[in-house]
């Protein structure tokens, strides 16, 4: 294959793992599992998500690694290799690998601007700011502020993400990984600790874990608890597919899917065990979602709790390493894209997706909702869906099966491939469709 030159790789199998669990811990398990947890019902959410991840984890996220690794490439030369074997020419594959890759770089883009607004606020828990604000509106007013006018610490989400990627996969995005990813478990479960302490919080536990059994009735349960899974476990054709293709032959991938969706999991259930309880103590009811929550609602509660100004020092670090490992991971597809069709150096390749992250991050930094709003509802879902066509479908039983199974002692029984043919790729259409009517489940 043209592009079969010596590739980067993970130094070890934890190493990759945490890389992708990272990849999946992002602001949804922070600023939305929480919120639908609240709104409907403990148990009765967690549930239908728990069916949803089981369902994807054992069959999309297992076919996305394998798909990388068997390829050793990211979304353009692995759908035109999938269509160099079943039609004799790679072209068409190669046209629909752009799509993933570009939806990596414009989700990218946009989380870029989160970035810098997370990292604005860790500053200012750092020195106090964030403690000196007394209300919902003076809140309101600080993240106003810091939407319309946050360069610097724009640019210094950049950098820094910059920074982690040019040394490599093994050197950078491992060893970062290794770092921020165990930190962002142990701080939160120091804060979720820290509040089940506090008068008022143990109710919101209980609460988490009750179960209404009416509540798995109602198809919204079930909508955005499928959204939630899908969105959360980071499929969408580029990421996990790009970090599957730096694996060895000896990596046992379903073993590997399974820790990451545990992990992921347990990322999410731990956010609403910290925020739930967190807006219980201070009197409040949780029924906001997305950046309001987090940058608004949120930190006016937990500045009230005992402890306050280092609970929000504890929190926004947290917070950063989940971002900064969600974004190093969105860059990697068109980075590793530049080096395969360009024959680049990571530095340069590096250096040039930063550059087009930071133009472009500044310029869409006022309307960046509807710039995500457009990556999540159409093009992530799309490139999840073609990575499982080009895989499934088109790949064909035999070669899913031998690289799906490579290095496992014992083979994935009868019912996964027509479970992840048909059914996988049916939940794929169904996201895809379902966010495009409703305008978004993730």
């Amino acid at each position: 294959m043209e592009h079969s030159t010596k590739r980067d790789s993970w130094g070890s199998k934890w190493g990759f793992i945490l890389a992708c669990i990272g990849s999946a811990v992002g602001m949804g398990n922070i600023w939305l599992f929480p919120t639908r947890i609240s709104k409907y019902g403990g148990a009765t959410f967690l549930i239908p998500y728990l069916i949803f991840v089981v369902i994807i984890a054992s069959t999309g996220l297992i076919g996305e690694m394998a798909f990388g690794r068997a390829t050793r490439s990211g979304p353009i030369h692995a759908f035109g290799e999938a269509t160099r074997m079943r039609f004799g020419s790679d072209k068409p594959g190669k046209l629909l690998g752009l799509i993933p890759v570009f939806g990596s770089l414009a989700l990218a883009i946009g989380y870029s601007v989160v970035t810098g607004w997370i990292f604005r606020y860790t500053a200012d828990a750092c020195t106090g700011v964030l403690s000196t604000l007394d209300s919902v509106e003076a809140f309101d007013a600080h993240f106003g502020a810091t939407a319309s006018g946050n360069t610097v610490w724009q640019l210094v989400g950049m950098l820094v993400t910059i920074a982690i990627m040019t040394f490599g996969v093994g050197k950078g995005i491992e060893k970062a990984n290794k770092v921020m990813t165990p930190l962002f478990f142990l701080l939160f479960m120091g804060l979720m600790v820290y509040i089940f302490t506090l008068p008022g919080a143990a109710e919101a536990y209980r609460y988490i874990f009750v179960l209404k059994p009416e509540g798995l009735l109602d198809p919204m349960v079930w909508v955005f608890a499928l959204g939630q899974a899908f969105f959360s476990l980071s499929i969408a054709g580029n990421g996990t597919l790009i970090y599957g293709s730096y694996l060895s032959r000896d990596s046992d991938i379903p073993s590997d899917a399974r820790m990451v969706a545990l992990f992921d999991t347990v990322a999410a259930v731990l956010a609403a065990l910290v925020i739930i309880p967190a807006m219980a103590v201070a009197g409040q009811q949780l029924d906001q979602s997305g950046p309001g929550l987090m940058f608004v609602f949120l930190p006016n509660v937990l500045r009230t709790i005992p402890g306050g100004s280092i609970i929000l020092i504890v929190f926004f670090l947290a917070v950063v390493f989940a971002a900064l490992t969600s974004l190093v991971n969105l860059f990697e597809a068109p980075t590793a894209t530049l080096q395969e069709l360009f024959h680049l150096p990571r530095h340069v390749a590096v250096a040039l997706i930063g550059a087009v992250g930071m133009g472009a991050g500044l310029a869409i930094a006022p309307i960046v909702g509807e710039w995500m709003d457009v990556c999540s509802i159409y093009i992530c879902p799309l490139g999840a869906l073609l990575a499982a066509v080009m895989f499934f479908w088109v790949c064909g039983r035999d070669y899913v099966l031998e690289h799906v199974n490579l290095a496992r002692k014992k083979p994935l029984g009868g019912w996964f491939y027509p479970t992840a043919k048909y059914l996988f790729c049916g939940v794929t259409l169904l996201v895809l469709v379902l966010g495009a009517v409703m305008g978004g489940i993730g």
